[in-house]
């Protein structure tokens, strides 16, 4: 496809120390379908949207922190996912942290504003340094927000304060938590606040349970053993709606279809029946959309648990012929997620081809936000996968992008399709589509908010 964008950008110093430079990717473009117009179309919108996007903040509490996967399509942009126990701040350059400062700061006045210590709890999955170096970036941001940051671990491995040495030179203390009658902390240390960089997908411990006077962040039923995408793609749908609407625009162009299966055994072969009707609703009516806007490309859909991350339990589907032919090592790919979590309830997304590049790789942009502010975002490269590949897996790399210019400041008579700033900006505006409908999301799950209709 001709229509396309590739991002020339310097790769380097990737999962390793930071670029002392900025990096702003130089755009190179002949688009002029779809998502021009729709670059157009926020621009011109953007006193509207900033509006309505206010006002919906005034009904709805953003998440904590929330990072969302997005894929360029040349004629569709769209969320393909957003984890509200994101990792990978370390994959943010130090120009992006006086934004994530100034955002940490604005969340935690809201939340607890005589907060003085902050307790961050990771995961327990210690021997990966390079995860230890994005939690060594949670605790500088929030240090630099005004907080005593220690953290703790329920990882029952570690029974004393443990330092491990990083990749960046960095070194983290972690300590194992001390659960009270009704409060959580460390031997000497007292937290206002409990920030959670661990996605549950295990469950909740029960030492989290009924804790008094003490703020949870994220709160407990935002943990994967409770959470569903569709549940969450259900709120996207009603969000896009209505951000549609405002822009005069066609929803599916933010928006991917999505169906789900919810008993589903891989291993065993049962409840494949409904996965191929599914599969096969969803690409016939995609293809009706391809039809519609004179798209050439052959539609595909993404199979993913509808639980979990850190890219398990994932595939790609062409055809239902696909799924008459799954491999073993396919099927036990999409047996077990996260924890060994057994996979029995699938999400079928349509797939979202992504015609970005670095340096030729195959690319897609991630967005991070602190409380209901865009604080940066870099691009997931991986030259193993194809276009209409999950690049979350093996191979994946990281460029970290910092932005000359904020995201929510494009350049204003640009020549669209030609500026970086313009282009991140729409990407940060569909970005809070998403987290505006994972807000919706945990107003749909709150077990409190369920018992008091």
């Amino acid at each position: 496809m001709e229509n396309c964008l590739h991002l020339q950008v310097t790769l380097y110093q990737l999962f390793s120390t930071y670029p002392k430079v900025s990096m702003v990717p130089h755009l190179v473009t002949a688009l002029t379908g779809p998502i021009n117009e729709l670059e157009q179309k926020i621009l011109d919108s953007l006193p509207a949207i900033e509006r309505w996007f206010r006002m919906e903040w005034l009904e709805h509490t953003p998440p904590f922190y929330t990072s969302v996967d997005l894929r360029n399509a040349g004629f569709k942009l769209a969320p393909v996912d957003t984890n509200l126990y994101p990792g990978g701040w370390n994959n943010l350059t130090p120009e992006m942290l006086p934004l994530a400062v100034q955002a940490a700061m604005s969340a935690i006045e809201k939340i607890c504003p005589e907060a003085k210590n902050l307790l961050l709890i990771p995961e327990n999955h210690t021997r990966n340094t390079f995860y230890l170096t994005n939690v060594a970036r949670l605790q500088k941001i929030f240090y630099q927000a005004g907080l005593n940051v220690r953290l703790g671990t329920i990882n029952p491995d570690i029974t004393e304060p443990t330092t491990f040495d990083l990749p960046t030179g960095e070194r983290v203390t972690l300590e194992p938590v001390v659960r009270t009658k009704h409060r959580l902390g460390l031997k000497d240390f007292d937290p206002c606040t409990i920030l959670l960089n661990n996605d549950l997908s295990g469950g909740t411990p029960e030492i989290f349970q009924n804790l008094h006077e003490q703020h949870l962040l994220p709160p407990l039923h935002a943990g994967w053993f409770m959470r569903r995408k569709s549940t969450h793609f259900t709120a996207y749908d009603k969000v896009a709606e209505s951000f549609a609407s405002l822009i005069g625009i066609d929803p599916w162009l933010i928006n991917p279809y999505f169906s789900r299966c919810g008993s589903v055994n891989f291993a065993q072969g049962t409840g494949m029946d409904c996965l191929t009707g599914e599969v096969d609703k969803l690409l016939k009516k995609i293809q009706t959309k391809y039809d519609q806007y004179g798209i050439t490309e052959k539609p595909f859909v993404i199979v993913k648990a509808d639980n979990g991350t850190y890219g398990m339990g994932i595939m790609t589907v062409r055809s239902t012929k696909d799924l008459e032919v799954i491999n073993r090592k396919t099927k036990n790919k999409m047996s077990v997620v996260k924890d060994g979590q057994t996979v029995s309830e699938v999400i079928i997304q349509e797939g979202v081809q992504t015609m970005e590049r670095v340096n030729e790789a195959m690319a897609e942009p991630v967005v991070y936000m602190l409380d209901r502010y865009v604080v940066g975002g870099f691009y997931r490269v991986n030259a193993e996968r194809g276009v209409d590949e999950n690049l979350n897996a093996p191979g994946a790399s990281f460029v970290p992008l910092a932005f000359a210019n904020a995201t929510n400041t494009p350049e204003l008579g640009e020549k669209i399709g030609t500026s970086a700033p313009n282009r991140f900006y729409m990407y940060g505006v569909i970005a809070r589509l998403a987290m505006l409908a994972a807000s919706y999301e945990l107003e749909m799950t709150d077990p409190v908010m369920a018992a008091d209709l």
